[in-house]
């Protein structure tokens, strides 16, 4: 990974202010895993850090005490072996001790990294680290981070915790992947510029993760690496989709059920179609599962303009489970060279479309600040009507609702050129706008707004019916 942090500047500043604070900081850190969170809180801190654990997945209470007392041996430069503590209250007693010989002159950090793993049931850690924090950290005025992958597990169990922990959070960090100008900024300091058209390529399989994006190697092209590092044997996406789920969440059958049926229809379903097609049974579940897969990022539920909350379309937004679920899954016994024939498929075109939609639709700043409406609040929205016998369905997948009175309407579309709109395509768009005013009775301006890699084409069906070109480089914008 490259010696310095890639963006991360609102997180540092958080992690700096509870540095420089006088009072007791604890900072829970949120992230899917292999986002970054250990790296960011290393590089920042690295010195101050006075002891840090991290939780073993899968292992027994027995070996993440064993684990313990390893790494309390590890920080006091102990040549004796430190027998294992019987608890986690013990635990903590014994790093009260060894903290207390530390030069507390400077604000120390105490890192536990992947507590859920730790705090099993009935392990007791989260007892422990109350007492601990309530009983000895908030008098010596310390740094305690708490990082988790688990993002639902962090909310339920440390920000909304009734017990010891009640509001004792101070600073909170939500840690996403990187955006597209991150990306290149990661790749730029490892010498990789692709351009970026290339680029969107790697990051709609792949999407912004900084552990997936450190595979990607100079000299070769954007199918050259997506072949090599998902399809190769030795390829780090090749199988990383089976340890993905089980890792973050329990019992992860019903994650993995609700994401390939979400993979089945890579443009959004709402909540009775997705009960349907993953043969889930409606309940109390399932609405647990959603909240845990959107948390952590792996899915978005969109609003749909005009409706009920109930009524929100859930939308896989994660890159890497859809290419893995449309292509490496299915190519498990090809050999590395695959990704160049699958690349000429129609699959592979429908994918792009899919997938292009998902990357404009974790862009919207960025949209708007081409539009010139940063200042203008605006919600973003999905619409969809069935067909009835009034009038053909459509579906909108992003629509930007302004308070200037003004809608624009997203058409998006991924082309390895120049757009053309056809006369059957601009009566297509033209369709979507009068069902749409006519279903909603909006009577706000309309502005069809396209979106593609190299812009459009202009000829006499997108002259008059496309008020706003855009394109893909504006999406790099920081």
């Amino acid at each position: 990974m490259p010696n310095k942090l890639i963006g991360r500047k609102e997180e540092q500043l958080i992690l700096q202010k509870a540095l420089d604070s006088k009072e007791a900081e604890m900072i829970s850190i949120i992230g899917r895993r292999r986002v970054g969170k250990t790296y960011l809180v290393g590089m920042v801190y690295k010195e101050k850090i006075a002891f840090e654990i991290s939780g073993i997945q899968n292992a027994t209470g027995r070996e993440q005490l064993r684990n313990f007392a390893n790494q309390l041996k590890k920080f006091s430069g102990s040549a004796i072996t430190i027998p294992p503590p019987k608890d986690w209250l013990d635990a903590f007693f014994l790093l009260e001790e060894f903290l207390e010989e530390v030069d507390l002159e400077e604000k120390p950090v105490i890192f536990f990294d992947e507590v859920p793993w730790m705090a099993t049931l009935k392990s007791g850690f989260l007892k422990g680290l109350g007492h601990f924090w309530n009983s000895w950290a908030v008098k010596k005025k310390v740094v305690v981070v708490i990082c988790g992958s688990s993002a639902s597990w962090m909310i339920q169990k440390i920000l909304r915790d009734k017990g010891a922990l009640h509001n004792r959070v101070t600073k909170r960090i939500r840690l996403h992947p990187f955006n597209l100008a991150e990306t290149k900024e990661y790749l730029a300091e490892k010498n990789i510029r692709p351009e970026h058209y290339q680029l969107l390529q790697l990051y709609m399989a792949m999407g912004g993760i900084p552990h997936y994006l450190k595979e990607i190697e100079s000299g070769k092209s954007a199918a050259q690496n997506i072949d090599k590092i998902c399809f190769s044997e030795s390829g780090l996406l090749r199988d990383e989709f089976l340890s993905l789920y089980p890792a973050l969440f329990q019992h992860a059958d019903y994650h993995i059920a609700i994401i390939r049926a979400l993979a089945s229809k890579p443009n959004g379903m709402s909540r009775i179609e997705l009960i349907k097609v993953s043969k889930l049974k409606d309940s109390g579940r399932i609405t647990k599962v959603l909240d845990e897969l959107s948390e952590s990022g792996f899915i978005t539920a969109y609003p749909a303009f005009g409706k009920k909350k109930k009524d929100k379309l859930f939308r896989l937004t994660d890159e890497y489970s859809l290419f893995y679920l449309r292509f490496i899954e299915q190519n498990l016994l090809e050999k590395e060279g695959i990704w160049l024939s699958l690349s000429q498929t129609q699959s592979y075109k429908t994918w792009c479309g899919y997938a292009f939609e998902n990357l404009c639709l974790k862009h919207i700043p960025q949209i708007k600040k081409a539009l010139g409406i940063s200042g203008v609040y605006s919600r973003s929205a999905s619409f969809f009507k069935k067909a009835d016998g009034h009038s053909p369905g459509t579906q909108i997948d992003l629509l930007i609702d302004r308070n200037d009175q003004v809608l624009n309407l997203v058409e998006i579309k991924f082309y390895n050129g120049a757009f053309t709109i056809s006369k059957e395509y601009a009566q297509k768009l033209r369709g979507k706008i009068q069902v749409f005013r006519e279903h909603t009775k909006t009577r706000k301006q309309i502005l069809l707004t396209f979106i593609s890699v190299f812009g459009l084409k202009p000829n006499k069906h997108s002259i008059g019916l496309v008020d706003n070109d855009l394109q893909a480089e504006i999406l790099f914008e920081k």
